[in-house]
């Protein structure tokens, strides 16, 4: 598999891990102790690091440090924003949408060639 698409498919794998790690414990342990879900979340987040490392690694090289952060955050909030909908009902407002639309275009920039 090409490294550009490895270290996507890994950030991904990595932003769903993250994703349950810090919001999960809203839905699933919001009746017990902030430090149980503390626990659960730091469990949750060495897999999350598993394919984190890897992704950065391999990518480093096909794409810039900024690159590859820029990537990690679209990806954020692409498994976020599908994360809020299904597992915590949550819809994504016209606001929130427009407010992903403008990082986007941020992340355009980045790849851009110098202006």
């Amino acid at each position: 598999m090409r490294p550009v698409i490895s270290t996507i498919l890994l950030l991904t794998g990595s932003n769903v891990f993250m994703t349950f790690a810090w919001y999960a414990h809203l839905k699933n342990l919001a009746a017990r102790p902030w430090y149980v879900a503390a626990l659960v979340s730091w469990g949750i987040a060495f897999f999350e690091y598993c394919f984190q490392v890897p992704a950065n690694r391999w990518g480093y090289g096909q794409f810039t440090a900024v690159q590859l952060k820029t990537i990690q955050e679209v990806v954020t909030l692409t498994v976020f924003g599908v994360f809020s909908v299904v597992y915590l009902g949550q819809a994504v407002t016209l606001n929130q949408a427009v407010g992903f639309a403008l990082i986007a275009a941020g992340a355009f920039f980045v790849f851009r060639a110098p202006l």
